[in-house]
């Protein structure tokens, strides 16, 4: 299971991101550019004390993305507002990279055709979207919940 940001907007967002992937043990992938400097300080500080627990790559676009030998291991899943399933309906597989867009913009046109399935969470009518580390944590949740990917060590504290 994988994590993917597609150019992110705000680092805030970015270093809870880290913190998720960390914590859960899922690898963070991030697909460039941001919206703001991606330096190693700017990771750090995003991030706090979870910086070095993370696994964070860069990815310098989004074709580079797109041809990294992580693509093979399994599916791609967009989750979007433009989404044709809901996500606690949808099957998750152990190889499965959840990714979400920007903040601002979503995704372009290239990034929906490219997933193997887009996928959305359910909100209460009149609300139009969740932050976006809130959605990762649901998604990642349920898909980690089904393939049994949760980490099995109890929290030390």
């Amino acid at each position: 299971m994988r994590l993917a940001l597609f150019q992110p907007d705000i680092p805030q967002n970015l270093g809870a991101a880290l913190r998720l992937g960390a914590c859960l043990g899922v690898p963070v992938e991030v697909i460039e550019p941001c919206g703001f400097p991606l330096s190693d300080a700017g990771v750090r500080r995003a991030a706090m004390d979870y910086g070095a627990l993370a696994e964070m790559v860069r990815r310098p676009g989004w074709s580079d993305f797109l041809s990294a030998p992580e693509r093979k291991a399994g599916r791609l899943l967009l989750f979007t507002t433009k989404g044709a399933a809901p996500f606690h309906a949808f099957e998750f597989r152990a190889g499965d990279t959840l990714l979400f867009g920007r903040e601002s913009a979503g995704v372009p046109d290239e990034v929906h055709a490219a997933a193997d399935a887009r996928l959305f969470i359910p909100l209460q009518p009149g609300a139009r979207s969740l932050n976006l580390t809130v959605s990762a944590a649901i998604a990642l949740s349920e898909a980690l919940r089904q393939t049994k990917g949760f980490p099995t060590a109890a929290p030390t504290g």
